[in-house]
């Protein structure tokens, strides 16, 4: 009986000629909210129902007020989660337009690791930090010098030595928080120019000492560089990027990697199609 009121208060009185307190017990331990044994007053009756169904009324107020306050609790928590992730977002565009580009990478590189990491098994949460997480992969971006980061030849030997600290820079930036989403953000940062063979930077990581989440970045990071167009040259095509892409596997990337990435192509060029300029390929 208890068991069957649990989330719905209903009080219940329970009216009996038996008057030993054995039956008192069980009728209270059953579930029952009061007891009144024979001879009873009906004045007194009233007066017990009367009493329950307030205190039913007051519960059921209760309840509601219960539930409206946790519906506000969890509005006023998803604003605040949608504020600190509009801010995150908004501190990714800033270092790209320092590369002057226009946010877009970021919008397509983080949807391009997403539907990576789901054709790789990679879970729905696993998957909705990286499409929060990766925006920022670049952020260090912002300590690299205005004639290195905005040069548009060739850089020398030394210059892109200083164009390879974005990546310890970024992990900096990002380093000591408790959120998952900047810990995947600091990870992201330092991994997403690894190499799958050893030659990449800051760490020289091969293999399988690469983070998962930083080979998806990397090769999702490669791919809207190829694609793109910039100062120095002109976007790739689709066909031809995927090219080189797979070209590098067991290279630069993790051959299973880009297994995935091909199969899920059609996914890929919808995703480009819906966040590129129009102007981009002119």
């Amino acid at each position: 009986m208890k068991d069957d009121r649990k989330d719905n208060y209903l009080p219940i009185l329970a009216l009996s000629e038996e008057k030993s307190s054995e039956m008192r017990h069980r009728a209270l331990e059953a579930g029952v909210t009061d007891f009144l044994s024979k001879p009873y007053e009906s004045a007194e009756v009233l007066m017990r129902i009367r009493n329950m169904i307030e205190t039913r009324i007051l519960h059921q107020e209760v309840k509601n007020q219960n539930k409206l306050l946790e519906i506000k609790v969890q509005e006023r928590t998803q604003e605040l989660n949608d504020s600190r992730l509009d801010i995150i977002r908004r501190l990714a565009q800033a270092a790209e337009c320092r590369d002057n580009d226009t946010g877009l990478h970021i919008i397509r590189m983080s949807h391009y690791c997403v539907v990576l990491g789901e054709a790789l098994g990679l879970g729905t949460k696993q998957c909705e930090l990286i499409l929060n997480a990766s925006p920022l992969h670049d952020i260090g971006k912002i300590g690299i010098p205005d004639s290195i980061l905005l040069k548009p030849g060739k850089l020398t030997p030394e210059e892109f030595e200083v164009m390879k600290t974005h990546t310890t820079i970024g992990a900096r930036l990002l380093a000591g928080s408790n959120s998952e989403i900047m810990k995947m953000a600091e990870m992201i940062a330092l991994t997403h120019h690894e190499k799958w063979d050893g030659t990449g930077y800051p760490r020289k990581l091969a293999g399988d000492q690469i983070p998962l989440i930083g080979q998806v970045c990397s090769v999702c990071d490669v791919f809207d560089a190829l694609t793109s167009k910039r100062p120095y040259k002109k976007a790739w095509s689709v066909e031809h990027a995927v090219e080189e892409i797979v070209s590098l596997k067991g290279k630069h990337f993790n051959a299973s990697l880009v297994d995935a990435f091909v199969e899920i192509l059609t996914e890929i060029k919808k995703i480009k199609r819906e966040y590129t300029e129009k102007d981009a390929e002119a």
